[in-house]
């Protein structure tokens, strides 16, 4: 009979256990928040243009009252030299209505300066600081716009083949309250008498 001696089984290597690590404790999930609607506005209609004046407007001086006026209508309406459309204690806008080959005139406005804007025709414009000098010349167009300091001689001479239609921002005014000059004729013997 063959005996058998008993042996313990190896060892196995000692390997520490890591401390147990608790969890936060479990959060709840906040209760479900529906969004909120989805609030779309009526789309908005499309703006007209303003057209506050029919064709066939009346051209006065309507300053110093509020006044809105459709500006390239009545401008490209306008068959007089001058018309004051709008004057007030500090600025005032007229038409005017230069035939081809003639000129607004040769002048200046020693406290005045003076905005103006074609919607229609060709012109060249001069300025220079006395009535023998005029260095500044550039031609314009329709859509041009123009400058003037106090003091600036000026002139525009209408070089196209149709009328130039302009209107013309004084500040402070520079003619009459009212001023109507049906041609260039009578403004120069109504304004220089």
């Amino acid at each position: 009979m063959i005996r058998r001696t008993f042996r313990p089984p190896p060892r196995r290597p000692h390997h520490p256990r890591p401390p147990h690590q608790s969890h936060p404790p479990h959060q709840p999930h906040p209760p479900h928040q529906p969004h909120p609607p989805h609030q779309s506005h009526p789309p908005r209609p499309p703006i007209p243009p303003v057209r506050p004046n029919p064709p066939g407007l009346v051209l006065q001086d309507y300053g110093p009252r509020p006044y809105v006026v459709d500006i390239n209508a009545a401008t490209l309406q306008n068959d007089t030299f001058r018309t004051a459309i709008w004057t007030g204690t500090h600025l005032q806008a007229t038409v005017m209505s230069i035939p081809p080959g003639e000129s607004v005139g040769l002048e200046q406005h020693p406290h005045t300066d003076q905005f103006l804007r074609l919607e229609g025709g060709q012109g060249l414009v001069q300025m220079g600081t006395s009535h023998d000098h005029l260095p500044f010349r550039q031609t314009v167009f329709e859509d041009s716009a123009i400058f003037v300091p106090a003091g600036m001689w000026h002139n525009i001479t209408n070089v196209g083949t149709t009328p130039i239609k302009l209107y013309s921002i004084y500040a402070p005014p520079n003619h009459a309250h009212g001023t109507v000059h049906p041609t260039k004729a009578i403004a120069e013997r109504e304004e220089h008498h």
